[in-house]
C-alpha cells in the first residue's frame, strides 16, 4: 500500500468516524418491543411513535418494531421475556412487575387513587421513584415512563348497583391478588382468564363479567356480548413502559436519556387521548342500548377495607398514606 493510498484511507475512516458512521457504535441494533393492546388503542399507536421518535433520535442507531396483540405471547409471558432476553421493551400493567418487586402493586388496591390526576401525579412522587429504583436494583429493569390506562368499571350480563348485587358472580379479572379484592369482598367468584381470550369467555358463558376501563371495553368489543356496565371504578389503572436491563445497561447516558424523554412524551399523549375518550363513552355506550348504572361506590369501599386491609394484601401502610396523600 501506498504512502498516499494510506493517508487516504485514514482520511476516510476519520471522517466517518466523525460522523458516526464506523464502528461498532455504528450498527444498527434492532429492537422488540411488545404488549397485549389492540392496534388502535393509543397505547400501541404511541408507542409505535416513540419507537420511530427514538430510531428519529438516535439518528436511526435503534430500530424498534412494535409487536401489539399479544402476537409475542400474554402479558406474563412478556414480561418475562424482559429477563429471558426473548423481549427489550414492553408496555405493561405494574401488577406484573410487583411479581418480582411486590411494592410496585400497592398502585392496585382498591380505591387509593381518587383519579387520573392523582395517579399521575403519584407517577412523579418521590414514593414512586424509589419503588422505580427498588425494582431495577432487583431486577435490572428500567421502568420509563406511566401511562394512564382508565378506571376500571364492571361490565355483566346483569346490572347490579352496590357491591352485594356482585355476589355470586363469576367474573374474569387478571391473575393478580389487587384485582381479585373486590369481588372477592363483594363475594363474587373472580376467575383469571387471558386477556386475549376474554371475549370468548363472555360470550361462551365461561364467566358472567369483567372489569376494565370504557376504552378498553370499546376496544376489545366486550359491549357485543354484555348489557350492562356498572361504574364502580375500583381501580384507577396505569401502564408502565420498561426497558429490559440487556438492552438499559448498554446504553449511553445520552441514550437513556433519549429513551426516557421519548417514552414520558409518548405516555403523555396516549393519556390524553385516553383520558378524552373515557369522557366520551358513557353516552356512545348508552345509545348502543347498553344499560350503563352508577353504583354506590361506599359499599364497595367499605367491603373491601373490612376484609382486605392494606397489610392483609402484603403492602406497606406507610406507602399507602404517602399515595393516598398526594394532592
Amino acid at each position: 500500500m501506498t504512502t498516499i493510498t494510506r493517508r487516504a484511507g485514514l482520511l476516510a475512516a476519520a471522517v466517518l468516524a466523525t460522523f458516526g458512521l464506523a464502528g461498532p457504535a455504528a450498527a444498527q441494533t434492532k429492537l422488540k418491543w411488545a404488549h397485549v393492546y389492540e392496534t388502535s388503542e393509543p397505547y400501541h399507536t404511541e408507542s409505535v411513535w416513540a419507537a420511530e421518535e427514538i430510531k428519529k433520535r438516535t439518528n436511526g442507531k435503534f430500530d424498534i418494531q412494535v409487536f401489539p396483540a399479544s402476537s409475542l405471547g400474554k402479558e406474563t409471558d412478556i414480561n418475562q421475556g424482559m429477563q429471558l432476553g426473548t423481549v427489550d421493551m414492553i408496555i405493561s400493567g405494574p401488577s406484573f412487575a410487583a411479581r418480582s418487586y411486590p411494592r410496585l402493586g400497592i398502585a392496585y388496591y382498591p380505591f387509593i387513587f381518587r383519579d387520573a390526576d392523582h395517579l399521575l401525579a403519584y407517577s412523579k412522587s418521590d414514593v414512586f421513584k424509589e419503588m422505580v429504583n427498588g425494582f431495577r436494583e432487583k431486577t435490572g429493569i428500567q421502568i420509563l415512563a406511566y401511562t394512564y390506562y382508565g378506571a376500571r368499571h364492571t361490565t355483566s350480563k346483569t346490572a347490579f348497583t352496590d357491591c352485594g348485587g356482585m355476589k355470586g358472580l363469576k367474573i374474569r379479572v387478571p391473575d393478580v391478588p389487587s384485582y381479585r379484592a373486590t369481588p372477592e369482598s363483594c363475594g363474587a367468584n373472580p376467575t383469571p382468564i387471558a386477556f386475549a381470550e376474554v371475549y370468548l369467555a363472555l360470550q361462551n358463558g365461561t364467566v358472567d363479567a369483567q372489569e376494565n376501563p370504557l376504552t378498553t371495553i370499546e376496544a376489545k368489543k366486550f359491549y357485543e356480548v354484555q348489557k350492562h356496565i356498572m361504574l364502580t371504578g375500583h381501580i384507577v389503572d396505569g401502564l408502565t413502559t420498561q426497558v429490559a436491563p440487556h438492552v438499559w445497561n448498554k446504553l449511553s447516558d445520552a441514550e437513556k436519556k433519549v429513551f426516557a424523554d421519548v417514552a414520558l412524551e409518548a405516555a403523555a399523549r396516549a393519556t390524553a387521548q385516553i383520558k378524552k375518550r373515557e369522557a366520551e363513552l358513557v353516552d356512545e355506550f348508552k345509545k348502543k342500548g347498553l344499560g350503563v348504572h352508577a353504583v354506590n361506590r361506599q359499599s364497595f369501599v367499605d367491603a373491601v377495607l373490612k376484609t382486605k386491609s392494606v397489610e392483609s394484601m402484603g403492602f406497606d401502610k406507610k406507602d399507602y398514606d404517602r399515595i393516598v396523600g398526594i394532592k
